[in-house]
């Protein structure tokens, strides 16, 4: 891991800051809900002041946080979901795991084999091998790409079987609505990048979906959270 998070020149304490931050990507909490909840615990704090610090500590925060070892039994479920911006259509294309862990998104404002295989070529940068399966939608695109990308990875494509993706954007529209959109690719690109990595760290696999082992992983999701985010337990 990489030197602690500073907080030079802050004046508030590192404990509100990550807690504030927390609660922006962790929950779908618009920034003045955010400056609201604060406010009922006593702290005085403006939601641009709250905006400053998403900005500034989220990604900081998400490069430390422990990513999914990679596997080569892993299936990747590929999608892509429209976000408009400013009148203008753009592609989210994702990527997720067996078990709904995000692997990687990138913002692109092509629907095509191009953004296809931009898509493919940072997932095995990023895993650093190839998946037992890639699964799909029916979009010709991903075939395409496969085949010049991963030419030896089975390739299934069928709406039924991508389930898994399509419901894993559910979480993202839900920040959507709630933020009103998104002013520009680059920033959507940016609040992502944070928001899924969250997300994956306090999310248990559904392997663990028992009472107990949510508890339990929700705990070790909190300590992990206060380690990258440099407070004290």
């Amino acid at each position: 891991m990489s030197k602690p998070v500073s907080y030079k020149r802050h004046r508030f304490p590192p404990e509100i800051i990550a807690h504030a931050v927390w609660l922006y990507f962790r929950f779908p909490l618009s920034l003045r809900l955010v400056e609201e909840m604060l406010l009922e615990r006593g702290i005085v704090v403006s939601y641009e002041t709250v905006r400053r610090w998403a900005l500034k500590f989220g990604p900081d925060y998400a490069r430390r946080l422990r990513r999914k070892t990679p596997s080569r039994r892993d299936i990747w479920h590929l999608d892509e979901v429209v976000v408009t911006i400013s009148g203008k259509k753009h592609w989210l294309w994702r990527a997720v795991d067996q078990d709904g862990y995000v692997l990687d998104e990138i913002v692109q404002d092509r629907r095509d084999t191009k953004a296809a295989k931009r898509l493919l070529k940072r997932l095995l940068r990023k895993q650093g091998c190839l998946p037992r399966r890639m699964i799909t939608d029916k979009l010709g695109s991903y075939a395409a790409a496969r085949r010049q990308i991963i030419p030896d990875v089975e390739h299934r494509s069928h709406k039924g079987l991508n389930n898994r993706a399509e419901n894993s954007h559910l979480p993202f529209r839900r920040r959507e609505r709630v933020m009103q959109g998104f002013r520009s690719p680059r920033y959507l690109q940016r609040f992502v990048s944070v928001f899924s990595a969250v997300r994956n760290l306090f999310v248990p696999s559904r392997s663990s979906r028992s009472a107990p082992a949510i508890r339990l992983h929700r705990l070790n999701a909190m300590a992990e959270w206060r380690v990258i985010a440099n407070i004290a337990a």
